[in-house]
């Protein structure tokens, strides 16, 4: 039987030859897509964007689910391969529609890359009454695959690849009060407990769905320069992360660590395609790699947030990776049997 990842027992880096500097159309090189189907969330900004021109680029169909079709229109004109659908994260009920949609298409699904998210907002809640971060970067994400299970089944091999973020050191998934109803708001932790959240997810998603020939993974892009994921952030922010000075001066090594879009995209789309992780799921990269496993020592985790690497035990948690989807059943109403 093949192993799982918890407790990070896989958590060990491949030498794939690939680091930060690494580009999507360089790790993507020699890979041909043809015939297959992708989806990309968040496919027409940023690094999303990134991710979907390199796909489509090498052969594969890709959809693109938008909270704003026309600007996704705008954004990917030109594109080969491409088609552009309606759905927001933070509504379910677009999430449904969209997937069903696609399900009365007929068609297989290989690749689902949750790549779309929101990151460091005010208090704000979804029709659900849910914490928006958690909504839109959780909860959004397990109701698609959920309901586009049937096609990641049917593919005869297919990933699902959630881009979480270093983010997910900020804070562990508070399961006594996720949605903020007891406790004082902070917007890091409630972005970091969406991160770790994914990461469980992902965790627990390819444990169960690995005898079907579905794997699944998690990973940070990196810091990135160019997007506008930060778009909602208060500079004070910025200088809690340590990413700004006193003066409201970007940190130089903050500066010199920040990635190009191109460069952002590379991890997305090597967990998405590498040959390397065929028979390896469940892991947090970063980088082009397998990500290492951070030791519980408080000098190590130190070192790692100076280093912006490394992924965090309670984030690969078996007991919490099972709680969590659990509790996801019952915040969102859907019971996920994987079968």
């Amino acid at each position: 039987m093949e192993k799982n990842n918890y407790q990070g027992a896989l958590q060990h880096p491949l030498g794939s030859g690939f680091n930060a500097t690494s580009t999507a159309t360089e790790v993507i090189k020699g890979i041909n897509l043809t015939g297959k189907i992708a989806i990309v969330t968040g496919g027409n900004a940023g690094i999303g964007l990134e991710t979907t021109k390199v796909l489509a680029t090498a052969g594969a169909t890709v959809i693109v689910p938008a909270r704003d079709v026309e600007k996704a229109k705008k954004n990917l004109e030109g594109v080969p391969n491409v088609e552009i659908e309606a759905m927001d994260l933070s509504k379910p009920e677009t999430i449904d529609s969209f997937a069903e949609k696609f399900l009365a298409s007929g068609r297989l699904l290989h690749l689902l890359i949750n790549n779309a998210g929101i990151m460091w907002v005010p208090l704000q809640r979804n029709s659900r009454g849910i914490e928006s971060q958690l909504s839109t970067n959780y909860l959004g994400q397990f109701q698609l695959v959920a309901r586009l299970w049937p096609a990641l089944k049917n593919a005869n091999g297919a990933r699902v690849v959630n881009v979480s973020s270093l983010g997910h050191h900020m804070a562990p998934f508070n399961f006594d009060d996720p949605n903020f109803e007891h406790r004082e708001y902070q917007t890091l932790l409630g972005y970091g407990q969406s991160k770790t959240a994914s990461n469980l997810f992902a965790l627990e998603l390819d444990n169960r769905a690995k005898a079907y020939q579905v794997r699944a993974y998690s990973l940070h892009p990196g810091s990135i320069a160019g997007t506008e994921l930060a778009r909602d952030a208060d500079m004070e922010l910025f200088k809690q992360m340590g990413f700004f000075d006193e003066h409201g001066n970007m940190r130089p090594e903050i500066l010199a660590s920040l990635k190009t879009i191109p460069q952002g995209a590379a991890t997305s789309v090597w967990v998405a395609t590498s040959p390397l992780l065929n028979n390896i799921g469940g892991v947090y990269c970063e980088d082009g790699d397998i990500a290492e496993l951070l030791s519980e020592s408080p000098v190590v985790q130190t070192n790692a947030k100076l280093h912006q690497s490394g992924v965090q035990a309670y984030s690969l948690d078996e007991s919490k990776a099972k709680q969590l989807w659990k509790l996801t059943e019952e915040m969102t109403g859907i019971k996920f049997k994987v079968d």
